[in-house]
């Protein structure tokens, strides 16, 4: 795993298919602006729920949180719109 670092499970498109993690501090920053966005699905996080956050969510996510809380949705379909990962 990654030694002391606790993680949560993320996508991976990789191949051959390894376990993808992040470290819980990230996946944590990006679920409070999902759970804003959208609504809590604490599944995304333990991996339960379609293998955790993808890529493209942990940047728009974390792009998103730099600005005022009252943006986060405006700011995660911004960097969605012509994502291609």
């Amino acid at each position: 795993m990654n030694g002391d670092v606790p993680v949560h499970p993320v996508q991976n498109n990789r191949q051959p298919r390894e376990r993808a993690v992040c470290p819980v501090v990230v996946t944590l920053a990006v679920y409070e602006v999902y759970s804003h966005v959208f609504s809590p699905q604490e599944r995304l996080i333990t991996g339960e729920c379609r293998g955790g956050f993808g890529v493209g969510e942990l940047i728009a996510f974390l792009y998103a949180r730099s600005f005022p809380k009252s943006e986060w949705r405006k700011r995660t379909d911004e960097a969605f719109k012509g994502m291609r990962l």
